[in-house]
């Protein structure tokens, strides 16, 4: 059978984080999504989406696709597009890292940027995808309301991650972007695997904390982690698969992010680092009898040029040396 790199998508390895996680009385695992074709686990919702569209009839090649993303999934529908024959429009809010743009550009997408304005504003980004796809006629992927989304994870990840670890987890742990995520491993696992917590993880400044436990404070504000946390649910989340909630500051997310990346080899995102976190407070508690698992979002190479990420010799602990011109000389 010929295969593409769509094939490739989808069953990511689950390793084990023996340096972060040292001296816990359960073991912490990392499912490594940023392991997929595009660099991020939205890489299953973008084939899952088009998948669907194809089979109602929605989607046929020569479309124009387009999505409001943080980056991730419109690389993930820039690979479906590029292997399926459509054309992609991106909307990413300003706030979103230049190497996101310039991923989507080089995929040929057309990236288009907007405010950092909240949901009901029309200068949004969502809302400026939904009015690109009614003008243009253009196929909204529409991954915050799209039932395509958790189906998947629900359909594949949560299945992983119970068939990959070595016993039955004691907690799933993983931010909320879209919230298909959570929801659909949230739901396979209350059906499947009883007694598994889901936790969120979401960025001090998120609301969405509060709304899964009104005893966290309901702070809507600036957080610099990207891809997770908002001011409200979005349409596909469904709390009521979320167990508790753990809030995690940037700092604490960028240092351990930094963390996976020296420690444990793990060339992760920003919003790994959060569910890091949140998962080595669960799992030093001692309340949980099984391992924990943190979803690892996506990859490094979509923030080289954030001020977290781009550290010099003397933070890296490294050895920059200039090497002089010694051509015709010794050692």
């Amino acid at each position: 059978m010929r295969e593409t790199i769509l094939d490739r998508i989808g069953n990511t390895p689950l390793v084990r984080l023996d340096r972060v996680g040292a001296g816990l009385p359960v073991p912490v695992y990392g499912k490594c999504e940023f392991l997929n074709p595009g660099g991020s686990i939205k890489d299953r919702i973008a084939l899952a989406i088009v998948d669907d569209a194809e089979r109602r009839g929605r989607l046929v090649p020569g479309m124009t696709l387009v999505e409001a993303t943080a980056g991730n999934t419109g690389i993930g529908l820039a690979l479906v597009a590029a292997a399926r024959g459509y054309k992609l429009a991106c909307v990413l809010p300003e706030k979103m890292c230049v190497d996101k743009r310039a991923s989507l550009a080089a995929l040929g997408a057309e990236v288009i940027i907007t405010a950092n304005a909240p949901p009901h504003d029309p200068r949004n980004f969502r809302r400026v995808a939904e009015r690109l796809a009614a003008d243009h006629g253009w196929f909204p992927t529409n991954q915050f309301g799209n039932v395509a989304n958790p189906r998947i994870h629900e359909l594949t990840t949560g299945p992983e991650l119970v068939t990959q670890c070595e016993a039955r987890p004691g907690a799933v742990v993983c931010g909320v972007g879209t919230g298909g995520t959570i929801t659909g491993v949230g739901r396979y696992l209350k059906t499947q695997v009883a007694g598994t917590k889901v936790v969120l993880a979401d960025p001090i400044g998120s609301r969405l904390a509060h709304l899964v436990d009104a005893r966290h404070p309901d702070l809507d504000a600036a957080y610099r982690v990207e891809g997770i946390g908002g001011s409200e649910p979005p349409d596909v989340l469904d709390l009521s698969v979320i167990d508790e909630a753990e809030r995690v500051s940037d700092e604490e997310s960028f240092a351990m992010t930094l963390r996976l990346i020296r420690e444990e080899g793990l060339l992760v995102g920003g919003s790994s680092g959060t569910a890091v976190v949140a998962a080595l407070r669960v799992a030093a508690r001692g309340d949980v009898a099984g391992p924990v698992i943190a979803v690892l979002a996506d990859s490094w190479d979509r923030y080289f040029s954030t001020p977290w990420l781009r550290f010099d010799q003397q933070e890296c602990g490294g050895t920059i040396a200039q090497v002089k011109n010694t051509q015709g000389t010794s050692p």
